[in-house]
């Protein structure tokens, strides 16, 4: 955490070179080889859970049907070149003789094969239809231009009722059926190693389930294009014990403690006059439901949907340059002073 002199003059630092820098230590982020979490692409092929390893069995048949059709198709089209045409006889039009017998044999070979990956595909899609047993967990995800609402609506605690964004807490081991919305355009939830894609889709309401085999980060992404802001518009869910998971949720339902301190004060002030308009913190009067609730915003590794680290620096400096880092975001740029940007960075760290 930066000390309050830091803090007094972070709006002299909060400019593009700032920005740049934040942009670098997000990219390093995600592209970091220790963990699959931080390379979610390079490894979509690496399952870690059981509704992903029909799904990986699948796409590596299919991968190796496609590379040898082309490995076929261009032997047979160098051959082509290669040999000399007979010259047609008077009046022959289109493709007879040798060659229609090198069409059927085409159509016989594609057809059964064609039908066969059919089948497999239909049977893959069943297999990972349902879980081997009922989710005891139930989790709605709601999809933003450009970020993730997540509600706990039925965790196994009822008095736990409470929303977070941007990630997605799951017990170890255990099947969980996730409830996918969108307020707004066609979004696609991604988690390439617990799961396949399935689309959110405005005024409709989809389903699929994720499992984690053992306990880790697993970083999603959306994978509909949906705007300008489609490549910056990540999740992550987080596999943890049953007993971590069950502290985990008793501290996301809790509010905001009361905190008297002024500097906190003042802080809650400029939150409720310029950001409560869209962002919540229970315990207070902020009650926005247009922009990811904020009540633990401490305990998430990153912000701005997996664009930034969560860190007090960072978060100044996207409230600060919100339309420098995330162009067209429906986050605006906050400008803010020295004194300010203390007193909010003040209340802001009561959240966790």
């Amino acid at each position: 955490m930066p000390n309050a002199k830091q803090i007094r003059s972070a709006p002299r630092a909060l400019n593009r070179q700032s920005i740049t820098g934040a942009r670098a230590s997000a990219s390093t982020l995600m592209m970091a080889p220790a963990t699959y979490a931080q390379a979610p692409l390079n490894y979509f092929l690496h399952a870690a859970g059981p509704a992903a390893y029909p799904t990986r069995t699948l796409d590596w048949i299919f991968t190796a049907i496609c590379l040898a059709v082309c490995v076929i198709v261009t032997v047979l089209l160098i051959g082509a070149l290669m040999r000399r045409r007979a010259p047609a006889r008077p009046g022959e039009i289109g493709a007879t003789g040798e060659g229609m017998r090198w069409i059927w044999i085409g159509v016989g070979v594609s057809v059964p094969l064609l039908a066969g990956m059919l089948v497999f595909a239909l049977f893959t899609l069943q297999r990972v239809a349902t879980p081997h047993e009922s989710p005891a967990l139930t989790v709605t995800v709601t999809a933003y231009d450009w970020w993730w609402k997540v509600s706990y609506p039925d965790a196994r605690v009822p008095a736990q009722r409470f929303e977070t964004a941007n990630e997605i807490h799951i017990p170890v081991g255990e099947p969980v059926r996730i409830v996918l919305k969108s307020a707004d355009v066609i979004h696609t939830f991604w988690v390439p190693r617990l799961a396949g894609k399935t689309q959110a889709i405005p005024g409709q309401a989809n389903e699929q389930w994720i499992q984690a085999d053992a306990p880790g980060v697993y970083r999603g992404q959306c994978s509909q294009f949906c705007g300008a802001q489609h490549a910056h518009m990540a999740f992550e869910v987080v596999a943890q014990s049953r007993a971590d998971f069950a502290n985990w949720s008793e501290q996301q339902a809790r509010s905001t403690p009361v905190n008297v301190a002024p500097s906190v004060v003042a802080g809650q002030k400029i939150f409720l006059d310029r950001c409560a308009g869209c962002h919540a913190v229970r315990g207070t009067d902020a009650t926005g439901a247009l922009a990811p609730d904020l009540t633990h915003l401490n305990s998430r590794r990153l912000i701005a949907a997996g664009t930034l680290q969560n860190t007090a620096a960072n978060q100044l400096d996207w409230v600060a340059h919100a339309q420098w880092i995330k162009p067209d975001a429906r986050m605006p740029s906050i400008v803010l002073n020295r004194e300010d940007a203390a007193n909010l960075h003040a209340f802001l760290s009561t959240l966790n």
